[in-house]
């Protein structure tokens, strides 16, 4: 079995598949929708996320009346939203880290400001 990422599909095998011309998806690759790899031969292999990335992009025309422009945004803005979800599941990584090792628990710490100095009052048990 392939991996997710490896390129191991010809242009006429994924033209089958998604039932397109492989004219389109030539279009495609020269509108910089999708990058398949190349072998040593210079033939296009396409991934499965190739495929999925396709799909996307025959929904987005097909279903939706997308142009080729538009689909190049909504991929850029999906590309963004996905690393920035990222971003976020590793921040609120580092801040469980940082909560469960501070030297003073969070319920225990009580940070008020009362003038131009912060005050830090520890509850005693």
């Amino acid at each position: 079995m392939h991996t997710y990422d490896e390129p191991v599909y010809l242009i006429s095998i994924v033209s089958k598949i998604l039932d397109i011309h492989p004219q389109t998806l030539r279009q495609y690759e020269r509108e910089n929708l999708i990058s398949p790899s190349r072998s040593d031969g210079r033939i296009r292999l396409y991934s499965q996320r190739d495929i999925d990335r396709i799909k996307l992009i025959l929904r987005l025309t097909r279903e939706m009346g997308v142009n080729l422009a538009g689909v190049d945004v909504v991929l850029r803005l999906k590309e963004q939203i996905e690393t920035m979800e990222q971003e976020i599941a590793e921040l609120r990584h580092q801040l469980a880290q940082a909560k469960h090792s501070a030297a003073v628990p969070p319920e225990k710490a009580l940070v008020t400001k009362k003038s131009i100095y912060e005050m830090i009052v520890f509850e005693e048990e």
